[in-house]
């Protein structure tokens, strides 16, 4: 009788922090001041940086749009099109601490699996999800 055994792919700390330099990178092209989260597939943080003169509120706001994305393994900018056909679910879930509805948050796959998520935020959500995509692609998350 053979010993199972559970494999599973991880973000390393390495990844998630050149995934921060990367979205801190994009931020300054475009002028805004960010903070950036990565967290791994349980949603435990693995890495954050913030820039002097970002929106201290912001902070939290990385960290959960991270947890958000990895979490249910999507952007969180999707939630705008989920919410608008279902009321009762629009009315409820914003009630879930942590859950964040607007965009700056993707998720982190692996050979077809979610193992964690990014987060921006102290620009636009459409700045914060560019700037979340280039930190992916700097540290050749995607």
């Amino acid at each position: 009788m053979s010993t199972p055994t559970v494999t599973t792919a991880q973000i390393d700390e390495e990844a998630a922090a050149l995934a921060c330099t990367g979205a801190i990178a994009h931020a300054r092209e475009l002028g805004i001041r960010i903070n950036v989260a990565v967290c791994d597939a349980a949603g435990t943080l693995m890495a954050f940086r913030r820039m002097h003169g970002a929106f201290l509120h912001s902070i939290d706001i990385a960290i959960d749009k991270a947890y958000t994305a990895a979490s249910f393994g999507f952007p969180t900018a999707q939630w705008a099109s989920i919410l608008a056909a279902d009321e009762a679910l629009r009315i409820g879930i914003v009630q879930r601490p942590r859950l964040v509805v607007f965009g700056g948050g993707l998720p982190i796959h692996h050979e077809g699996r979610c193992i964690g998520g990014i987060g921006v935020s102290g620009g636009s959500a459409e700045q914060d999800a560019d700037c979340a995509l280039a930190g992916l692609r700097a540290a050749h998350l995607i």
